[in-house]
């Protein structure tokens, strides 16, 4: 693939502005060479931490920053959490080894629109610039499908026995399957210890389990850990 000037970039090709970041700088350097290869791309930065893009963001205002997930200090989240206020029309790529539903649910609610897993094919990564530039989104469903269809099967679990247990029920039967004794219990959720041991009966009566392994294997079953 031909190495583009910038001269060859502007004579009649619309630029898409990049600001790349990830804190190896062999793939920075890979990622940066990829799109150098194109002609529609042009590199406004590059950058090795959190920090540096966050200043790199507000001096280049570009159009799609790509971002490495998992970085030491400042991860990729955190530098979008800061300057998504600033740039709302700025398109973001979230390049991961994979992501957790805590993750997926914060970048859907940053506004993140593309999410690519790292061992992708190179091609893979600028087709998803591009279409996040266009307006469009790119989940690569590796990355995000599992922890979407655990987050739905956790939320499915918890509509499913909010309809028989209350909230209060439902909150220490997360702290029992994790492996809480009752006065740990009593101790987080500011009660008595008896008040958990009543709760704890009227669980096992209202979910007809007999032990805090069944209830334990209960919450698993609907998602709940």
């Amino acid at each position: 693939m031909a190495r583009y000037t910038a001269a060859e970039r502007r004579e009649g090709v619309p630029l898409i502005h990049l600001v790349l970041v990830d804190d190896h700088p062999l793939l920075l350097g890979g990622i940066e060479q990829l799109f150098l290869n194109q002609p529609d791309f042009e590199i406004r930065a590059r950058c090795t931490d959190g920090d540096a893009a966050v200043c790199a963001l507000r001096q280049h205002h570009p159009d799609v920053l790509v971002i490495d997930l998992k970085m030491p200090g400042r991860d990729g989240l955190s530098v979008v959490r800061e300057i998504k206020a600033e740039q709302p029309g700025l398109g973001v790529v979230l390049l991961t080894a994979g992501l957790d539903e805590a993750e997926v649910v914060e970048a859907i609610g940053l506004g993140i629109q593309g999410i690519v897993l790292k061992e992708t094919a190179p091609e893979v990564l600028v087709r998803a610039v591009r279409e996040v530039h266009g307006g469009g989104q790119w989940l690569d469903q590796r990355a995000a499908g599992r922890a979407l269809a655990n987050l739905l099967k956790r939320n499915e679990g918890e509509r499913g026995l909010a309809a028989v247990l209350t909230q209060r029920e439902i909150e220490i039967v997360r702290r029992v399957a994790t492996g809480l004794r009752n006065k740990e219990i009593a101790r987080e959720l500011c009660i008595a210890e008896g008040t958990v041991k009543i709760h704890l009966h009227n669980i096992f009566e209202k979910l007809k389990v007999g032990s805090r392994m069944e209830l334990t294997l209960h919450a698993q079953s609907k998602g709940l850990l």
